[in-house]
């Protein structure tokens, strides 16, 4: 027992810091006693040993304590780490189940929109003011089922068409061109600081769409003085992309919820895009996360394996 409890102590354990402790407490008060009772010519009454049996059992107690509570901890973990799996689980059959069902339907249903707002048109150029103002919105929301439709079709099919090597300056340069002007109509700015040595593997027109859903995002909660702050590095082998906004930011509540099926914070939104962005990045062999305070504002990290171009 003095010997393994010796070898634990070497090894830093704490437990056996503290039986040592107590076996040595119990250990010096026997000693203690032997020693009174040849002292005094073997007529002492033994009394200290008990105060070491007493030392003994505390530290017991407390090394029991010890690990009682470190078991607890693990079943704590693992219960949490049981109820992560089980909603990436329920996130996949969602998945799954949109992934059917926009491959199957999607088609079908858009040609005859098209069709529609086809006569549509052609109703409203021979119709007076009064009901050309009502075929304008039927327009509008045959487009936006439309688009519905089509973000339906890029869930169900995210793979990459064309992977290339692709300069992360570059393409965030090409997009400015669309994102500072609306910046611009909301009353933001954005500011851009990204090195141009900086590359991925991946699909241009799919990083695009990527970027501008998520700046898009941004510029929506814009307040106040809105300004989206855009960086990128290069770390431990893998390309971050920071995408920063001081909109109205998201509750902790909603923000585990991003990229899942039908889950948006727009009163308009179908909680397609992001769920389209979230699986866009994942073929990418990338990751996306947010960040985000309520009323201080929201970032997006995009992380992506870096690759070396000579």
């Amino acid at each position: 027992m003095i010997g393994f409890s010796i070898l634990f102590v070497k090894r830093g354990n704490k437990e056996a810091i503290i039986f040592s402790i107590g076996f040595a407490s119990l250990a010096f008060m026997s000693a203690l006693d032997l020693v009174y009772f040849y002292a005094s010519s073997q007529s002492y009454q033994f009394s200290l040993w008990r105060w070491g049996v007493v030392g003994f059992i505390i530290a017991t107690i407390v090394v029991l304590g010890r690990r009682f509570a470190i078991n607890q901890e693990q079943m704590i973990n693992y219960s949490k780490e049981l109820e992560f799996y089980n909603h990436q689980l329920q996130l996949s059959e969602k998945m799954e189940i949109i992934s059917a069902l926009a491959a199957s339907v999607a088609h079908e249903v858009r040609n005859p929109l098209q069709v529609t707002r086809g006569f549509l048109q052609l109703v409203a150029a021979r119709t007076d003011d009064k009901n050309k103002e009502y075929m304008g919105i039927a327009i509008e929301e045959l487009d936006r089922a439309s688009v519905i439709i089509t973000e339906f079709l890029t869930f169900a099919k995210p793979q990459l068409d064309e992977v290339v090597d692709l300069n992360v300056f570059k393409e965030i340069n090409q997009i400015e061109g669309i994102i500072v002007p609306l910046a611009t109509l909301h009353g933001g700015r954005i500011i851009v600081d990204v090195p141009n040595d900086l590359y991925i593997r991946g699909n241009s027109s799919k990083l695009k769409q990527v970027l501008i859903n998520i700046i898009k995002n941004s510029i929506e909660a814009f307040q106040v003085d809105g300004q989206i702050h855009i960086w990128a590095y290069a770390k431990h082998r893998k390309v971050y992309i920071h995408i920063k906004d001081n909109g109205e930011g998201i509750e902790p509540a909603q923000l585990i919820k991003l990229g899942e099926p039908y889950y948006s914070t727009k009163t308009k939104g179908t909680g397609l895009g992001l769920m389209i962005t979230f699986r866009i990045v994942e073929a990418m062999q990338g990751h996306l996360e947010f960040q985000s305070q309520k009323y201080i504002g929201t970032e997006a990290i995009i992380c992506f394996p870096s690759i070396a171009v000579k």
